[in-house]
């Protein structure tokens, strides 16, 4: 293949100096923007998160596909795109060819933002919640591919633990399977995203930015080619209350079977069902979370400085 003929890989330069340089970097999804958040206040939200990041002393990374190439960084031009855009594509790995080959716009998922951001260089991923395995998914085959991308790329995730409207114990199996090294930051109990505890057990927990970036050095100093997920529970004083959130999910649950919802499309079938249904009170947590996680990620970069 001619190299002329590849999709760039576009790295903004403060992203550029700041890899070169050794400061911590933070990698940042772009489907939450697209995906996740209503779009009128998507890109203000954005840059908050971007915000978190330089606050917690890293330089943040939202990651991309604009025009035929990656974008690792984002100006206010291309976030505007992201948030705004009406055919923006939900892009995991197996959708990057086509989005850039047409020069689509592209937010990128966990999965795909993960596997790029280890093409740039970048060691560090903050977001909101975790694919995993769907309910059902004995039925359905339905497993996230953030799960796979989590065993081949060597990038640590922080999170608010795995969506609340998938199969939490199932996918914390998987994960085990998989040799994904899953940490509590804080806590004892697995996060489940809207709610501070999915009932789950963490394997290990770790309570300070600075052990969670030994452990990233010590996995990289043998070699492993697996990533790390870094789960911390959402703010108090933003979770849910456990019976709207369980009611809301059944609902959702029920709609989207009847809508024959499939795939890819039921998460964010089910997160447009929970910020419709629940007086604002799923969007308060996914923005409080997400915003915290940035923050955690950012204090972990610098933490881990060369």
């Amino acid at each position: 293949m001619d190299a002329s003929a590849r999709p760039p890989l576009v790295v903004a330069d403060e992203v550029s100096d700041a890899i070169a340089s050794g400061r911590g970097v933070v990698a940042l999804e772009s489907t939450i923007i697209s995906h996740g958040l209503p779009t009128e206040t998507a890109a203000a939200t954005a840059r908050q998160i971007e915000d978190a990041v330089r606050a917690g002393g890293a330089v943040p990374a939202t990651i991309a596909v604009l025009d035929g190439s990656v974008r690792v960084g984002l100006d206010d031009d291309a976030l505007q795109r992201v948030a705004e855009e009406p055919d923006v594509v939900k892009s995991s790995l197996r959708d990057l060819g086509p989005v850039l080959a047409r020069k689509l716009t592209g937010a990128t998922t966990v999965a795909a933002t993960a596997y790029l951001a280890d093409r740039a260089g970048i060691r560090l991923f903050a977001t909101g919640g975790l694919g995993g395995v769907h309910r059902d998914a004995d039925r359905t085959w339905d497993e996230s591919a953030d799960l796979a991308a989590l065993a081949a790329v060597p990038v640590t995730v922080v999170c608010a633990g795995v969506k609340s409207i998938l199969d939490v114990p199932a996918t914390l199996e998987r994960l085990e399977t998989l040799s994904v090294a899953v940490l509590g930051f804080g806590t004892d109990g697995f996060p489940g995203f809207y709610v501070r505890d999915s009932g789950c057990p963490v394997p290990w927990r770790v309570d300070e930015p600075a052990e969670v970036a030994r452990i990233a050095r010590c996995r990289e100093g043998v070699g492993l080619r697996q990533g790390m997920v870094v789960a911390q529970p959402v703010p108090a004083d933003d979770e849910m209350d456990r019976a709207l959130h369980d009611r809301t999910l059944y609902e959702g649950l029920a709609a989207a079977e009847s809508a024959g919802v499939r795939g890819k499309d039921v998460t964010p079938f089910l997160l447009a069902w929970f910020h419709e249904n629940t007086g604002g009170a799923s969007l308060r947590a996914n923005v409080s979370l997400v915003l915290q996680n940035a923050g955690l990620a950012a204090r972990v970069a610098a933490a881990g400085e060369s």
